[in-house]
């Protein structure tokens, strides 16, 4: 992997910010799926499997072109036997709700922004409530609200919570939204962005590896140019975590030494690290990653580290 330079210490990472806690998302919007058809629409139009999808259980999955490119990522759960949420970045959803509302035709589901009708908070640490089940996309109900586990970051259980915004909101010490944002990063899953809207098929992101591709399933946009991806070994990039010390965004490119003219890499998301410096996810080429100088923004920007990812990848197990 790229050692140009070496971050700070994970122990310090946080330089005293808490890792317990609950955050308001903001950023977060929700999209409702209602009707008798709900299930079996979504099951048509998204990466993952929502025709078995039961009430103990969530989904992250990608809404893709016919090219495979990803348009949304969500993470999304029954809220009763015929209602079904997605969660989604807010900056997607006005397209996102076109692009869906496109495809129901006689389908019994009825899709709208459902985002003033909920709040949405990250829970991080000891603000996870206990009988949440271990496994990463279990769901529970916890009084009216809907808690969803995530992948952790950093060794710090994290949960998605989601209620009415006419319910108390959960009961845990303030977690700063920027902290939140930052661990979202390190737990290596990228929700995508209107910054990098077509950037990507799902691997790109590593999404097979994160639960939000199923090859299994019926057909969906774009369902042939992932599975080729996949099976014909034609995917030469993968998702990485960096580090750096100048900010980063999403949409930034990242160049490789050995091309000045040609990015290597897309900043997926990033987060500011709350000891210093900033940490990133970046889809890139598999072999920029493992050995040369990567940079930020132009080929003489500032110098990145790749670090471990959190988990295995699929073609790793």
């Amino acid at each position: 992997m790229s050692d140009t330079l070496a971050p700070s210490p994970v122990h310090n990472a946080t330089d005293g910010a808490p890792l317990h806690g609950a955050a308001r998302l903001s950023r977060l919007g929700v999209v409702r799926v209602q009707g008798a058809d709900a299930a079996s629409f979504l099951h048509g139009q998204l990466t993952q499997d929502f025709a078995l999808l039961g009430l103990a259980e969530a989904r992250l999955a990608a809404f893709c072109s016919a090219k495979g490119r990803m348009l949304a990522s969500f993470t999304g759960f029954k809220r009763t036997d015929d209602e079904i949420l997605l969660v989604c970045n807010r900056d997607l959803l006005p397209p996102t709700l076109k692009r869906l509302s496109m495809f129901v035709l006689r389908a019994k589901a009825r899709i709208s922004d459902a985002s003033d009708d909920f709040q949405v908070w990250g829970l991080a640490g000891s603000a996870v409530p206990d009988g949440l089940p271990e496994k990463a996309w279990s769901k529970t109900d916890a009084e009216g609200a809907q808690v969803v586990r995530l992948y952790p970051a950093e060794g710090t259980t994290r949960a998605l919570w989601l209620a009415p915004t006419d319910q108390p909101g959960p009961v845990a010490p303030a977690l700063p939204e920027a902290v939140w944002e930052w661990l979202e990063v390190m737990s290596g899953v990228a929700m995508l962005s209107q910054a990098v809207v077509e950037a990507f098929v799902p691997q790109m992101l590593n999404y097979e590896s994160v639960g939000g591709v199923n090859f299994k399933k019926g057909c969906y946009p774009g369902q042939e140019v992932v599975a080729r991806s996949q099976f014909r070994g034609t995917l030469k990039r993968r998702a990485y975590i960096v580090y750096g010390t100048a900010p980063l965004e999403a949409g930034q490119p990242v160049f490789h030494e050995s091309d000045a003219e040609q990015p290597c890499g897309t900043v997926a998301a990033a987060g500011a690290r709350p000891g210093g410096g900033w940490n990133a996810i970046v889809s890139m080429q598999t072999s920029a990653a493992a050995s040369g100088r990567l940079s930020s923004g132009t080929a003489d920007g500032d110098a990145l580290q790749v670090l471990p990812l959190p988990y295995p990848l699929l073609d790793d197990i």
